[in-house]
């Protein structure tokens, strides 16, 4: 019969390895611990100008690290929905109409000169219910147009209905926030009300709008198709085009220009909000603080062909400088979009 044989462990050996084990695995919390971050939440477009302007600034003024989170507005706002209990983001960069039933939820902490300094000095018009969310920029909205088919630009909104431009028309469909636009100055073309009150006159809009039929190339959702028309020469305008896209392909070489209509161009919504219940409520408040000082909103109004949001920031070369902006009531919007969208459906098909 083989004689067993007993293996003797020492307990102080097992305790040892298990603490190692620990702390191994317990290491890069900690040293993520001891790394103070703030976690911003936005549109996965904006990362360039986030990591290349904003991130650096902010990091080097509060000593933290920038984590950006790029994918959409209403990815963002079900990431506080989800986690109302235990936030994680810090900061919210998100279309102004998905403000709105944040705000409605509890979820964004209100945005005061205590926390944010530099609130003080943004235009009017840029912070929202009584402080909710303020605007970090205003890309515009105007008429892009191909240079080499319309060697003069267009100066007015009501040039587009113009007969002579049967079948060279593009527009945005309301699905697209920029299309808002179109309808809104319908309206104000249709009436002659000054545009607070014409947006909201959308019986008034649509019987205008739907004028523009035989004009109409096309209505798109996708931006791309949009442009690859009018570079082409089939399309002459784009009407309620984002400022930002036009003259970055400008810039590109491509034959766009965009022209400031009379009546003056639309701001579009880019809103940041502080998370209410967030981590590092501090670093978050110091991040949106920074992101509209003068020094940053003139180097991203720069970099994204937009207007800085706080008024003593450079406005980039090329920019409108005297031209009305005309505001959008997005409470509004909200509720009642979908029913337009629906209305644009059966009144705009072509």
């Amino acid at each position: 019969m083989k004689k067993t044989t007993t293996i003797s462990i020492n307990r102080r050996a097992i305790l040892a390895a298990a603490g190692a084990a620990t702390a191994a695995l317990a290491a890069p919390r900690l040293l993520r611990a001891q790394t103070k971050e703030v976690v911003v939440g936005g549109a996965a477009s904006h990362k360039s100008f986030i990591e290349q302007i904003v991130a650096p600034a902010v990091e080097k003024k509060l000593g933290c690290k920038v984590v950006f989170e790029g994918s959409r507005s209403l990815v963002n706002l079900e990431k506080m929905q989800k986690n109302k209990d235990k936030q994680y983001l810090s900061v919210v960069m998100m279309d102004d109409p998905v403000m709105i039933p944040a705000v409605a939820e509890g979820l964004l902490e209100k945005l005061t000169p205590e926390k944010v300094p530099n609130i003080k000095f943004l235009k009017p018009g840029t912070i929202h219910m009584d402080g909710m969310w303020c605007n970090y920029l205003q890309p515009w909205l105007g008429i892009a147009y191909n240079p080499k088919v319309m060697p003069t630009a267009p100066t007015s909104w009501a040039e587009i209905y113009d007969p002579k431009y049967k079948g060279r028309i593009i527009l945005p469909s309301l699905q697209n926030t920029e299309g808002l636009a179109n309808l809104f100055m319908a309206a104000h073309l249709a009436t002659g009300k000054p545009m607070a009150e014409a947006q909201k006159d959308i019986d008034a809009a649509f019987k205008k709008l739907v004028t523009i039929k035989p004009n109409l190339l096309t209505a798109y959702t996708q931006m791309p198709q949009a442009y690859n028309l009018l570079e082409q020469g089939e399309g002459f305008m784009i009407s309620s085009a984002i400022s930002q896209v036009a003259l970055d392909r400008k810039a590109s070489g491509a034959p766009v220009n965009i022209a400031v209509p009379k009546e003056g161009i639309f701001s579009m919504p880019s809103g940041v909000a502080l998370v209410k219940g967030a981590p590092q409520p501090e670093l978050g408040a110091g991040f949106v603080d920074v992101m509209i000082s003068v020094e940053v909103q003139s180097a991203l109004a720069a970099k994204t062909n937009s207007l800085p949001t706080n008024k003593d920031a450079a406005i980039p070369a090329g920019m409108p400088t005297n031209a009305t902006i005309h505001t959008v009531d997005w409470a509004f919007v909200a509720a009642n979009r979908e029913a337009w969208v629906k209305r644009w459906d059966r009144d705009m098909a072509l």
